[in-house]
This record gives C-alpha cells, sequence and structure tokens, in this order.
C-alpha cells in the first residue's frame, strides 16, 4: 500500500470546498486555506478541496496530503466531479496527492465509458493515485477492477438512481470492503460523530467530513429546521 495511503488509515479526512455563490467562497481564496488549518489542528491527516485556487494555497501553507478535486458542469455530462482530462492535467500540476473522480456509471459527454476515461488517466499518469467517488455497490466494483487506489461512497443518493438514500448508507460501505480489497472511504451524509463511529465499525479505511465540519450554512440550516417556529 502506498505510504500516502496508509497514513490515511483509521484517521480523518476533512474536505474544505465552497463554490460560486456559497458565503464562504472568494475567488481569490484565503477562506477555505483558514478551514483547512482549523482541520488539521484538531487532527485531520489531509484535506479534500475543490479548485486549483485552494488546492495551491492549502498546499503551500501546510504539509499535509490533499485530496484535490475540479467541479465542473459540461453539457451532456452527468458528471461534474473532474469529470475531463482538463480537470486531470490541472490537478496534477497543482500537486494533488490524490485526484478524485466521478466513477459512477453515469453518461459522459465526449462519448467514452468511464473506464476508458480512468485507462486515459493512468496512461498519461501512471504514477497518480488516484480515488473514486461512486454511487452504488456496482460502480465500486467497477472501480476496484480499474485499479483505483482508494474508492468512496461519495456519490451515493447524488444520483438518479440512488436519490431516495437520504442517511448515511453503512450497508454499502460494508459491502464494499467485504468485496472489493481496496481502502474504502466513507464520505456523504456523515453529520455527527456517531455517524463517523457507526462508518468505522464497517471497516472502512477512512473516511471524509465536509458538510457537518467546513460548510456553516448547511450546519445552521439543520439547526434551524428543528426550531419551533420553523415548524409552525
Amino acid at each position: 500500500m502506498h505510504p500516502i495511503i496508509e497514513s490515511l488509515k483509521g484517521n480523518l479526512v476533512v474536505s474544505c470546498q465552497a463554490l460560486p455563490g456559497e458565503p464562504l467562497y472568494k475567488e481569490e481564496g484565503g477562506v477555505m486555506v483558514l478551514m483547512a488549518k482549523a482541520a488539521i489542528e484538531a487532527g485531520a491527516v489531509a484535506i479534500r478541496a475543490q479548485g486549483i485556487t485552494d488546492i495551491e494555497q492549502i498546499k503551500a501553507a501546510f504539509d499535509i496530503p490533499v485530496i484535490g478535486i475540479i467541479k465542473k458542469n459540461y453539457e451532456g455530462y452527468d458528471s461534474y466531479i473532474t469529470a475531463t482530462m482538463d480537470e486531470v492535467d490541472a490537478l496534477v500540476a497543482a500537486g494533488s496527492e490524490i485526484i478524485a473522480l466521478d466513477a459512477t456509471m453515469r453518461v459522459r459527454g465526449d462519448g467514452t465509458t468511464v473506464n476508458e476515461f480512468v485507462q486515459a488517466i493512468k496512461a498519461k499518469y501512471p504514477d497518480q493515485l488516484l480515488m473514486a467517488d461512486i454511487d452504488s455497490l456496482e460502480a465500486g466494483l467497477n472501480a476496484a477492477e480499474l485499479g483505483f487506489d482508494l474508492i468512496g461512497t461519495t456519490m451515493n443518493g447524488y444520483t438518479e438512481a440512488t436519490a431516495s438514500q437520504t442517511e448515511p448508507n453503512f450497508a454499502l460501505m460494508r459491502d464494499l470492503v467485504e468485496q472489493t480489497g481496496v481502502p474504502i472511504v466513507a464520505e456523504g451524509k456523515l453529520h455527527s460523530p456517531q455517524d463517523l463511529a457507526k462508518a468505522y465499525e464497517t471497516g472502512i479505511h477512512t473516511a471524509v467530513i465536509g458538510g457537518a465540519i467546513t460548510r456553516p450554512l448547511e450546519i445552521a440550516k439543520r439547526f434551524i429546521a428543528v426550531t419551533p417556529e420553523a415548524n409552525k
């Protein structure tokens, strides 16, 4: 196992992201590097970050692995997380130790399959560590066949086929652990320490927590939703 992958075992990765239109987004960056600082001081061993500006700022400030992604919508693509080689090229240039990408079985606008896309990445960057963001057991098994270094449950509940999943999918985590032999990353809908503890009980390698830590708008909404005024 690669030393970076090994270093994640039993530890926590914190996702520090903000997109245009969100309260913490600044085109010039600066906010997410502070979020990363807080996460690292708390004990996070890696950061998942979106966009070249934030990735470069976090890497310049801290000696810690970064799982890099670029979220960009393309016409004809269902996927939006590191969807084309342009994003991969930029993430490699920015020094992302691990690159995460949509590895669901959904439609790709360029006519290629996810298998063909991953094979092209591996041919161009044979030493680059890759994380599969999957939504289902089928996609996870396919990602294992493709040789991903990590498989994350990131997209479960966020694709049309899995939209009914509104809670952490512990069964999927366990199935991936038992059936792939690849380090599994729990990610998505983990909103409490209790959720995280239960995820580790499935045998996962590591976990990524984002919204429950670094997205104050989402956190505030969850609290406001249970106030008496909100429930009139």
